[in-house]
């Protein structure tokens, strides 16, 4: 399996990929949360736990902006899962409802989410994931108990968080395959145009997808290179192919990385 990963703006960078060379669209784009926020609560008896939302949540995200992008990267038998929260996804369904056959969204359950102390409402425990397809998308149906538009797990916690840096909201690996193996098949691509520390990266390495990730975050890019790198190594079958500079910068006349190549290729071989 090949992958590329680019330290770039996603909305600029998206726009060199071919057309209909996207089989899975999976992202966890900013939830716009920020405003929300009601900052770090310290104790003195225990950890303080961490409220404040990274940076790039403060920068305005409309799911309508990545709309025509999405269609013209995405495979016609393609999917699209985006992770959301409650004040986004009344935006996600006006502007993708229209433009998909199907709209639905699963729903991420944390078993472990972070306690209400002051125990002022509910608990924080769910997440939304955005999905959309079209008439004969791809599909593995599984068992039927394991097909509920409901996902229940802890968060990503122990070995697999990373402490340097640390992403606020880094997903679990095991959930990833989970969404991974419903909706895409051995060989296929998978596009994360917010990677963040490469969660979606490793999950489709795993399942033996190739991977394309975009993130802007210089520091979130270089742990997601070394996170692939690792993992990359340890797999005998792999061929392990070192990412260029000039693959990795925006630059005119920039190499052509060969996951992107072949992309171009099989473009050509369908049109024929």
């Amino acid at each position: 399996m090949n992958h590329i990963l680019y330290n770039d703006d996603s909305r600029e960078r998206v726009k060199h990929l071919p057309d209909n060379s996207i089989d899975l669209i999976l992202t966890d784009p900013p939830y716009n949360l920020s405003p929300y926020s009601t900052g770090n609560m310290k104790f003195k008896w225990r950890k303080e736990i961490n409220n404040d939302l990274a940076s790039w949540d403060q920068e305005d995200f409309t799911p309508a902006e990545w709309l025509a992008e999405f269609k013209r990267v995405l495979k016609p038998t393609g999917n699209i899962f985006a992770f959301c929260s409650y004040n986004l996804i009344g935006k996600w369904h006006e502007a993708f409802d229209p433009a998909y056959d199907t709209f639905q969204f699963f729903v991420y359950h944390k078993t472990n989410p972070v306690p209400k102390f002051r125990k002022a409402g509910f608990l924080n425990s769910c997440e939304l994931i955005v999905c959309c397809w079209n008439k004969g998308h791809t599909w593995n149906f599984g068992k039927q108990s394991e097909m509920h538009n409901f996902y229940e797990g802890p968060i990503c916690m122990g070995k697999e968080r990373l402490k340097d840096p640390v992403h606020p909201t880094q997903k679990p690996v095991k959930l990833l395959s989970h969404i991974i193996k419903i909706a895409s098949n051995e060989g296929d691509v998978v596009f994360d145009p917010f990677m963040g520390v490469a969660s979606t990266g490793i999950a489709a390495l795993q399942n033996n997808r190739n991977f394309i990730g975009i993130d802007t975050d210089k520091a979130y890019f270089k742990a997601a290179e070394k996170r692939i790198k690792d993992y990359v190594s340890q797999q005998p079958l792999f061929s392990i192919e070192s990412e260029t500079e000039k693959a990795l910068k925006d630059t005119p006349g920039e190499s052509v990385h060969p996951l992107i190549e072949s992309l171009h290729i099989n473009m050509a071989k369908s049109a024929a």
